[in-house]
């Protein structure tokens, strides 16, 4: 199970004024080795975080000051900090408060786990622990449970991984940090023509060149499948809108599974001979039905305008 404690927004100490720094969003990452840090940066990646790691706790600081000058994308950036870091600083606690003293409002989060399981992963991987030395693994997790011991206490978010796969504890911290738009997947249907290669990214390839081709009807040829004369023509043809049907079930059918295992970002390319006519017909009303289902989807065309 996770274990999670959230202390909601930190505002101002009392005196102080908050500054135009409380908008810009921080989380810092912290606890135990092997307890799973990458995959919480992963996560916050994910999301849309900008993420430094194994930033130095002096450097906390400096580092918000950054993220808040730059603006933009860097407005959320999480740091992570690691035994390592705290070879220039042992402070954690006075790191994040000077932050709250500057008006930054900074979320921390301790990833931790049962001795057992952190001694099963460093084992399954044959890593010794950062703070072994020439002892026991179980050594190395004591000592780092007492340096970190205090930044434990003062977490805002404490997750317990030992009953936790790398998806669950990554759609943990999506859930906490994301907001349901930031975990949605996003597809792009795109129209190409075979005659260019396929797409590499492609992970479904439709292939519209059963239709009959507009290229060979004069008064269609010079347009594309964008236009509604092409589109209508395509779309009208004998099999074509259960062709596009059965694909829009299909990927209605995986966007649930591919979210739960991670996957962030869908191609499906749609192609026909020169990617002009039916594929870019095809893509854009395939992309129309997902949307009308309720999926984030665009259609992007490769090859049009390429003769």
């Amino acid at each position: 199970m996770s274990e999670a404690r959230t202390a909601g927004d930190l505002g101002p100490t009392e005196g102080e004024t908050a500054s135009a720094e409380s908008d810009t969003s921080l989380v810092v990452v912290t606890g135990l080795s092997g307890g799973g840090r990458s995959t919480v940066a992963r996560a916050l990646e994910n999301v849309g975080y900008y993420v430094v790691d194994n930033l130095p706790q002096a450097l906390l600081l400096d580092m918000a000051e950054l993220a808040f000058k730059a603006g933009g994308a860097a407005r959320r950036t999480a740091m992570v900090l690691d035994v390592r870091s705290r070879a220039f600083s042992t402070d954690l606690a006075g790191a994040i408060r000077e932050l709250r003293e500057r008006g930054f409002q900074p979320r921390v989060v301790f990833v931790d786990a049962d001795d057992e399981v952190l001694i099963r992963r460093f084992e399954s991987v044959r890593r010794s622990h950062p703070l072994q030395g020439d002892g026991r693994l179980a050594d190395g997790i004591a000592v780092e449970r007492t340096l970190l011991e205090e930044a434990r206490e003062q977490a805002d978010v404490i997750i317990d991984t030992s009953h936790l796969n790398v998806n669950q504890l990554r759609r943990r911290v999506e859930e906490l940090f994301g907001g349901e738009d930031a975990r949605r997947l996003r597809i792009t249907v795109i129209s190409f023509g075979f005659k260019y290669g396929l797409p590499p990214d492609a992970d479904f390839v439709m292939d519209a060149r059963f239709l009959p081709n507009p290229y060979w009807v004069p008064e269609l040829r010079e347009h594309t499948g964008r236009e509604e004369a092409v589109s209508a023509y395509v779309l009208g043809q004998e099999g074509a809108d259960a062709f596009v049907a059965g694909y829009a079930d299909l990927v209605n059918a995986t966007t649930a599974g591919f979210e739960r295992e991670g996957k962030r970002y869908l191609t499906v390319a749609v192609g026909c001979t020169g990617g002009k006519h039916r594929s870019v017909a095809i893509a854009e009303e395939l992309a129309s039905r997902l949307r009308h289902s309720g999926i984030a989807a665009n259609a992007q065309h490769r090859d049009l305008g390429r003769e």
